[in-house]
């Protein structure tokens, strides 16, 4: 444990490697996924790969995390010592998991929650989960963690590219994608998060090749020349591609400062369907480097 006894919470949809929840004592909340012959907690009792193979003859439906379950992590994160929790979670706009566990927290004896509201998912979240546990472990006080966190987050952008909106739109969580004609054609979207959280298309583009490209330029582009960052990539269903736009990634962005590579999780999976590829660039400002 940490001297300042801050714990680090956040949810399924974070898409954290397994050996960095372990790292850093990350506490981690499964969202729910219902099919016909049961309900499974997201990479718990169920992995992406037979969520994969599931979706080819039922959609299920996703939920929250349970109360229960994230009653008894801050349980679990109080009787391991700590007293704060810092709580960064899935995007609002596609999600009442950040609410649900804000309102447990505020519940809680003994612990000081601030839970943050990520506006985003996946490599998003995560990054900035890492980034909080890295600052943790320098020894950040309290009170320049809350406060350098929402910037953290307004710097942090994240690129997809989805094979098919099919499952965006069967799923309800089509937000402010607009609907993409040629599928013979191979046009291919990209989407990112909106700043109230909801899915938007940001490019359409002809082909699987040329959608990698483009992501790795967009995410460029919004690195300014000597500026610290992390990078980070993910895929769902998708590991040889995740090879290629890795190596793509760090051939346009090789001075990162952390860089993590992620598989989507369960919940993720159901909503965009699979082969998925995504890039994520969080900028870290020198102001936040001043203690506050």
């Amino acid at each position: 444990m940490n001297q300042q006894k801050i714990a680090l919470l956040t949810d399924s949809c974070a898409d954290i490697p397994a050996h960095l929840i372990k790292r850093y004592d990350i506490y981690v909340v499964p969202l729910k996924l219902i099919f016909f012959d049961g309900e499974f907690s997201d990479n718990v009792d169920i992995t992406p790969d037979e969520v994969y193979r599931r979706l080819k003859t039922e959609l299920p439906k996703t939920t929250l995390p349970s109360g229960e379950a994230v009653e008894n992590a801050f349980i679990r994160i109080r009787d391991a010592g700590y007293t704060k929790v810092l709580a960064i979670n899935f995007s609002s706009g596609l999600s009442g998991t950040h609410n649900l566990v804000r309102v447990v927290g505020e519940n809680t004896p003994g612990l000081e929650v601030a839970a943050f509201d990520t506006l985003s998912g996946s490599l998003g979240t995560g990054m900035t989960v890492l980034q909080a546990a890295r600052w943790i472990e320098e020894g950040w006080s309290w009170h320049a963690l809350t406060r350098a966190l929402p910037r953290l987050m307004a710097d942090t952008h994240v690129f997809f590219c989805v094979d098919t909106l099919e499952y965006l739109q069967k799923g309800g969580r089509i937000g402010k994608i607009a609907a993409v004609a040629g599928t013979l054609l191979q046009i291919k979207p990209i989407i990112s998060f909106a700043p109230d959280g909801e899915l938007v298309s940001v490019s359409k583009v002809r082909g699987r090749k040329f959608a990698m490209e483009k992501m790795v330029q967009m995410a460029t582009a919004l690195v300014p020349r000597g500026a610290r960052f992390n990078l980070a990539v993910a895929h769902g269903d998708s590991p040889g591609e995740l090879k290629e736009i890795r190596s793509m990634a760090q051939r346009a962005l090789p001075d990162h400062e952390n860089f993590m590579e992620g598989e989507i999780d369960c919940t993720l999976g159901v909503y965009v369907g699979p082969h998925l590829l995504g890039i994520g660039v969080q900028l870290l400002a020198d102001e936040l480097f001043v203690e506050l």
